[in-house]
């Protein structure tokens, strides 16, 4: 039977965890490494309810994106959120491993998938290239390719995002310009837009985008789109939990049912 150190070097391989953002603190976070994994649970991120959802189906190990320990952490106690998830955690001895920035950045990580959705074509891009990887595959946060349909409005395109990912709302400016060449940041990469435009594009999709952002898009002339958080990023999910099944036959992989959306809209 695999051990959670058999899935955190398959994981390290899929998306190196050295590339990783500096302020990021991706890897192995909860858990010993020899504990055996019959059953894994992936989710985009380590709640109490998906805690509890791992713990009721058996399953020894969650694999997320987002890191359940992020900021320091000076107690571990049932006095505050995050040592009620981690208490719960090792309560139920499940481990966890978290793959951040680096899985944003890999190859056919969350921005590979997150252009895939949107069905993106030609010779898709990087956003912005950080590196190379020891495997010789270059990596960076964000995508760039091809739209779908040439000469859509933002507004259109909006509507096609939207259904594409099952986002609760989509919010967009237009800058003026159809819709052809189309960048993609999974997450809150509003901040790359100037990249965006750098690069020849007139559409970027993100997450997080700031008010300030919206006007910034428009006087630069780029339609800007913010299609949620978890919508940008859950699509790296279902991916993921096939990479583990091929990888690990003998595990049983599953997706959380219970983590969603976390807002809804009217």
């Amino acid at each position: 039977m695999a051990e959670v150190r058999d899935i955190y070097e398959f994981v390290d391989k899929l998306a190196p965890f050295y590339t990783q953002e500096s302020f990021d603190n991706a890897g192995f976070l909860v858990g010993r490494g020899d504990w055996s994994v019959g059953k894994i649970l992936v989710a985009l991120d380590v709640t109490g309810e998906v805690v509890r959802e791992a713990a009721g189906i058996g399953a020894n190990l969650i694999v997320a994106h987002h890191p359940v320990i992020f900021q320091p952490v000076r107690s571990v106690t049932d006095g505050d959120l995050v040592g009620r998830i981690l208490l719960s955690l090792i309560e139920n001895k499940v481990a966890a491993i978290c793959a951040h920035t680096n899985l944003d950045a890999a190859h056919g990580g969350v921005n590979g998938c997150l252009a895939q959705a949107l069905e993106l074509s030609g010779d898709i891009g990087q956003l912005h290239q950080a590196g190379v990887d020891g495997y010789g595959r270059p990596y960076g946060i964000g995508r760039v390719g091809t739209a779908h349909q040439s000469g859509l409005s933002a507004a259109r395109y909006a509507a096609f995002v939207k259904q594409k990912l099952g986002s609760a709302v989509v919010r967009f400016v237009d800058g003026g310009r159809p819709v052809w060449r189309v960048a993609v940041g999974g997450g809150a990469c509003g901040s790359m837009m100037e990249d965006a435009v750098a690069l020849g594009c007139d559409t970027f999709v993100t997450a997080d985008v700031k008010y300030n952002q919206f006007l910034d898009a428009k006087a630069l002339g780029l339609n800007l789109l913010d299609a949620g958080h978890f919508p940008t990023e859950h699509v790296v999910c279902a991916p993921l939990v096939r990479h583990l099944s091929e990888a690990f036959p003998d595990v049983e992989v599953c997706l959380s049912k219970v983590h969603q959306e976390v807002y809804d809209s009217v």
